[in-house]
């Protein structure tokens, strides 16, 4: 790991931990983890918003990472949006699929200019808003994880398997039906960390 290791995580309420009384979150479970496997220099930046769309997250990603960013650090960033896109509102989606998509275009294009290291994490459901509304993620999902292949970025699947995860949908039912405890961030926590995090964090993934 090269030392000044800056990440930026980005995206909507579940980025930010909403939910947890550890106050963690997976961004928090993730940043831990990656701390004890290595003891260098690292610093993590939980920019998530809640209710953010893909648009909301555009409009105000660059002046807030670009102020955590420092040349000849080792600056990356993870992205995760899309859950708050499929919601429904005044009859139709928040943000239709082709802005998302194009909205996460336009951001995989300002991290490339930056010069940043890329990871995009797929959004996780809301139990609370039913089965149309997991149909309408998991199709986002793919789209999404389609454009990161396109683009040579990597993309973290993990809307099915936080859907079908008991724990995960126990804490959020038990909740405000959208927000899990702190069983259910660890389960995401631990889906992001098996899915190629360490290799991307040592630069061993695209």
């Amino acid at each position: 790991m090269i030392k000044d290791l800056r990440i930026c995580f980005i995206g909507d309420s579940f980025t930010q931990g909403v939910g947890d009384p550890e106050f963690r979150g997976w961004v928090g479970r993730v940043l831990q983890e990656t701390g004890r496997a290595d003891p260098a220099e690292l610093t993590g930046f939980n920019l998530g918003v809640r209710r953010d769309t893909s648009s909301d997250v555009l409009r105000r990603i660059w002046p807030e990472v670009d102020a955590r960013t420092r040349p000849g650090a080792d600056n990356r960033l993870v992205v995760s949006v899309g859950s708050n896109d499929a919601t429904l509102e005044d009859g139709g989606p928040r943000v239709v699929p082709a802005r998302c998509l194009a909205n996460l275009a336009e951001l995989l294009d300002g991290a490339r200019e930056r010069g940043l290291g890329v990871l995009v994490v797929g959004p996780p459901p809301v139990v609370g808003w039913g089965r149309e509304h997991l149909e309408r993620l998991l199709d986002l999902a793919g789209q999404l994880a389609t454009l990161c292949a396109g683009r040579g970025v990597p993309f973290v699947d993990v809307t099915a398997a936080v859907a079908a995860d008991r724990v995960w949908a126990a804490e959020a039912g038990a909740g405000d039906g959208a927000h899990p405890g702190a069983g259910g961030y660890r389960v995401l926590a631990g889906l992001v960390l098996a899915g190629g995090w360490r290799e991307w964090v040592r630069g061993e993934r695209a």
